[in-house]
């Protein structure tokens, strides 16, 4: 079996486009305004579909395409923003994650466990049970190491403190298990360095760092990065830039937050007409384009 395909270290270089979660797929122009010292940018509307809980946004670099997800609508998104088409792929239970796996599969984390998907034929098969035996919980949001390993967490559906996990699922679907005592497992990435990870467990209202072995996938070294005020909302999904900046969705929050993770300071914001932002992912031939669920 062929590896995942690792999260890409993105750029941030002119305009940015973002989908938009609250039933619309929406972009931003990037008319930077200074405020304070922070920079302002404000989004634009990219394309627009009814969905229920739209989420998962991965940028496919080799096919310039951005993969995206409705979880409560179970269906897995391709679109083309050359051609503005949107595919659709439905899916048998709650999709939490997505990340390209090869040209004719992907990877979805699904209610029940982590499966590949064929992207043209939908049929899709398991990776892994993981979690297959607890049904008060379901898969959230995940994304690939630098060596393609996926690394993807769960969530109560009752959101019950601490009854969800991080799991790393490695190519032939073995999973070990990396973190216990979540809440609702949300973003996460890897600095270009592949030294460090960060990772968002939502209620927590911080952004944890850990020293990260790429070799092993081993983390050690847990501490907060980033501590959020609640007057901004919740973090939710995650993206990392060529600076190792850290752009994280705020749901309730109306925007996208960039956080320098040495400071633990805002360094940026985009502003979102939608209430509950929820992921978001650098695309885009030159990857200076950020898509927003």
């Amino acid at each position: 079996m062929a590896k995942l395909s690792p999260l890409k270290v993105c750029k941030i270089n002119g305009s940015f486009l973002l989908i938009s979660f609250f039933l619309v797929i929406t972009a931003c122009n990037t008319q930077h305004k200074k405020t304070d010292n922070l920079m302002q940018n404000k989004a634009v509307l990219e394309y627009k579909i009814k969905t229920q809980l739209g989420e998962g946004s991965f940028w496919n670099y080799k096919t310039q395409e951005l993969y995206w997800i409705d979880i409560e609508g179970k269906a897995l998104f391709i679109y083309n923003p050359k051609t503005k088409t949107n595919r659709k792929l439905s899916t048998q239970s709650i999709i939490g994650t997505v990340v390209p796996k090869n040209e004719n599969e992907a990877v979805i984390a699904l209610q029940d466990g982590i499966y590949t998907i064929n992207i043209e034929s939908g049929v899709i098969s398991i990776l892994s049970d993981i979690e297959s035996d607890i049904s008060e919980n379901r898969f959230n949001d995940g994304k690939c190491d630098p060596s393609g390993r996926l690394w993807v967490g769960s969530m109560a559906f009752d959101q019950k403190p601490k009854a969800a996990n991080l799991y790393m699922v490695d190519e032939q679907g073995n999973a070990e298990l990396k973190k216990d005592s979540v809440t609702i497992s949300n973003g996460i990435v890897w600095s270009k360095d592949k030294k460090s990870m960060y990772y968002i467990d939502t209620p927590t209202l911080e952004i944890k760092a850990y020293d990260y072995d790429d070799t092993t996938g081993k983390i050690t070294n847990e501490r907060v990065a980033v501590k959020i005020n609640d007057s901004l909302g919740f973090p939710d999904g995650m993206a990392i830039d060529e600076n190792d900046m850290l752009w994280v969705c705020m749901w309730n929050g109306n925007a996208v937050l960039c956080f320098n993770p040495n400071t633990g300071e805002i360094v940026n914001r985009i502003e979102v007409p939608a209430h509950n932002i929820t992921s978001c992912a650098f695309g885009g031939k030159n990857l200076d384009t950020l898509y927003i669920t």
